[in-house]
């Protein structure tokens, strides 16, 4: 067996070219001395985060951004050495191995600097960036004590390094800007109160770039424009560049045959046939994030929209086809074949959520190939490598 093979009929592809354009389309759009810092968090949105976080920083990032300290130490231990950023909580009691990595963390209470005090070793230096509530109302520091504060507890201390500064906008990706200008205010207001300005002041996201370039100050934190989604649905008619789908999801016919008028498929027998018809069984399901509520959807098969028929079950569903098609005849669930394309915004739409959930959905049993210049240039399969070390 080869490493990474994988030997199911279903899988992931990640255009890295596409991924690449979108970051040198933020980085042309921005000023010149605008830092990029690519948000690689939740596996990238579902994409692999170390062959993402390679091709950010080939294509112009100069930073990275998780959401927790594991994902950042897996970075590092998979050869990436880029300055990261946690951009969520972190226990105190963890700092030294933050320091080890050279990972940067997000501080927003002085009482966890205190905390921190205590377990960092000596000799060590941790950088850090604080984190600024000016109304998303998740985490931050909301008042001028507050901050101060957390300034006092790093005085003299030279172990600390204060980075950089952040907030994060909660209707960047509305164009009622009302509630953004007054973010927007809020944050000018606190970086007044900082006695010293960090080397970072980042306050954009995806949304806060590409509308105002001219109000991000240095850096953006690029997430779901980088893998060429819209921050939101109002946002398509206004993007100053076309962003390009990076992701698309395709299985094959396991199976085809005949239903005879009055027969039904899947769990509780929700679809009956009403005339004699091909159904083929493609093998993706709710446990590889394909949920149930993907009933009665559609998917591509030979270039043709077909309806999910049925309940779609833990491993498998149901489709019905135009005619009888070979075993092994490709299906696009999300992606393009031939005239046709099902995005993921037309899925998000389906089942009622956003576009960033899909891609985060689809888990790591489906295997995920790389494409560089057409070309696969890399096969991740998990769960294969999870069953190695078993062995």
């Amino acid at each position: 067996m080869e490493e990474n093979q994988f030997f199911r009929d279903t899988w992931v592809e990640v255009d890295l070219d596409r991924i690449q354009e979108n970051v040198r389309l933020m980085k042309k759009h921005l000023t010149i001395d605008t830092n990029i810092i690519a948000v690689v968090k939740a596996n990238a949105y579902g994409h692999g985060d170390v062959q993402v976080a390679k091709t950010a920083l080939e294509s112009g990032a100069t930073n990275l951004a998780v959401a927790f300290l594991d994902e950042a130490i897996a970075l590092r231990q998979q050869g990436i050495t880029a300055p990261i950023l946690v951009l969520g909580a972190t226990r105190p009691t963890d700092i030294t191995l933050a320091a080890q990595y050279q990972i940067a963390l997000t501080v927003f209470q002085h009482e966890w600097l205190h905390e921190a005090k205590k377990s960092l070793v000596l000799e060590k230096q941790v950088s850090f960036h604080l984190k600024l509530d000016t109304g998303m109302g998740r985490l931050g520091i909301k008042d001028k004590q507050g901050l101060l504060q957390v300034i006092k507890e790093i005085k003299n201390d030279e172990r600390f390094i204060l980075e950089g500064v952040f907030t994060h906008f909660a209707t960047a990706d509305e164009l009622d800007t009302t509630y953004f200008d007054t973010q927007y205010e809020t944050f000018l207001t606190m970086l007044s109160w900082l006695p010293l300005t960090p080397r970072l002041i980042h306050c954009g996201n995806s949304a806060t770039g590409l509308r105002f370039p001219e109000k991000v100050f240095n850096a953006v934190r690029l997430g779901i424009a980088m893998y060429g989604l819209s921050p939101s649905a109002e946002m398509k008619s206004i993007l100053p560049y076309p962003l390009k789908e990076a992701f698309s999801l395709h299985s094959r016919l396991v199976h085809v045959k005949k239903l005879s008028k009055g027969e039904s498929v899947s769990y509780g027998a929700t679809y009956t046939a009403t005339e004699d018809e091909w159904v083929g069984t493609v093998p993706v399901g709710y446990a590889d994030g394909w949920i149930r509520k993907n009933q009665d959807g559609e998917v591509l098969v030979d270039g043709v929209r077909c309806p999910i028929i049925g309940r779609v079950c833990m491993d498998q569903f149901m489709v019905r086809l135009p005619k009888e098609l070979p075993l092994g005849t490709k299906v696009t669930l999300i992606g393009t074949q031939k005239h046709e394309m099902i995005t993921i915004d037309e899925i998000a739409k389906r089942l009622d959520t956003i576009n960033y959930e899909i891609p985060c959905t689809i888990n790591c049993r489906v295997p995920r190939i790389f494409l560089k210049n057409k070309s696969i240039i890399e096969v991740r399969n998990p769960v294969l490598q999870l069953d190695k070390k078993l062995f």
